[in-house]
């Protein structure tokens, strides 16, 4: 276990399964405790477990909520900041995909992916940054898409909202820089996840997982998905000192497959 986190505490969002999970476990591994937020209490648990079976008691605490109401993104802050008194790491990782032709999309559906994926970032950074700023920094990470810095056709709700999360990280590091909040996307390709892994077994397909997901990757250069903990890996570098120079940046972490750099 490196200690580089040590004394930090990170909430993950959508931190349950997939790469949320996978995030939150090598937070821990640097040293932080680590709130998980998911929507169920069931898989909430079951993941705080883990956390502390490998890394110790104290070391994880799960908080229930759905990041698209305002009340539940307010409880999860005040439950965290209550049960560890301060937040210097929060990692909007909650999403899922949408990506249909345009036409095909109406009013909820919009609505729905921007309350998901950007104004739950923005409830959650405005809910954090003063307790960030009280303690003299703290560490802001988007996990994004490559789809923030193209847009292809039938990439619609998901590629404009995540334009505007990458917006939103510009925004932060710009605002926030003297008070040392660190604020930084990281923008995905194909990447193993329990959302992949539900649609694979819903959609009745031959082979196994691991044949679904090469051919889901068959248009990245290294050949594969990446896995949730080398994610986490590089999350978790990102969050620490490490990376103390490092703001306002979007990095492809996608094995090479976005068109633009």
């Amino acid at each position: 276990m490196d200690t580089s986190l040590a004394g930090k505490v990170a909430i993950v969002t959508g931190s349950t399964s997939g790469i949320g999970r996978g995030i939150a476990q090598r937070v821990a591994n640097e040293g932080a405790a680590v709130v998980v937020v998911g929507r169920r209490k069931g898989p909430i648990d079951d993941a705080v477990a883990e956390l502390v079976t490998e890394f110790g008691v104290g070391r994880a605490y799960g908080v229930a909520a759905d990041v698209t109401q305002l009340g539940d993104v307010e409880h999860l802050v005040e439950e965290g900041v209550s049960h560890y008194c301060h937040v210097d790491i929060l990692v909007n990782n909650a999403g899922q995909p949408a990506h249909d032709p345009f036409l095909g999309n109406d009013d909820s559906v919009w609505a729905y992916d921007i309350e998901l994926k950007l104004m739950a970032a923005v409830r959650l950074s405005r809910l954090v940054i003063p307790h960030m700023k009280a303690a003299g920094g703290g560490r802001i990470i988007n996990i994004l898409s490559i789809g923030a810095k193209f847009q292809p056709a039938n990439s619609s709700p998901t590629s404009i909202t995540r334009a505007g999360g990458m917006a939103l990280t510009k925004l932060l590091s710009k605002e926030f820089a003297t008070d040392n909040i660190l604020v930084n996307a990281v923008l995905l390709g194909i990447a193993k996840s329990g959302q992949w892994e539900r649609r694979w077994e819903a959609g009745g397909r031959p082979g196994t997982l691991e044949d679904f997901y090469s051919e889901l990757a068959k248009s990245v250069p290294l050949g594969r998905p990446a896995d949730p903990e080398e994610i986490g890996d590089f999350v978790a570098f990102i969050a620490g000192p490490r990376a103390s120079y490092l703001t306002g940046a979007a990095i492809n972490f996608d094995g090479g497959n976005s068109p633009v750099v």
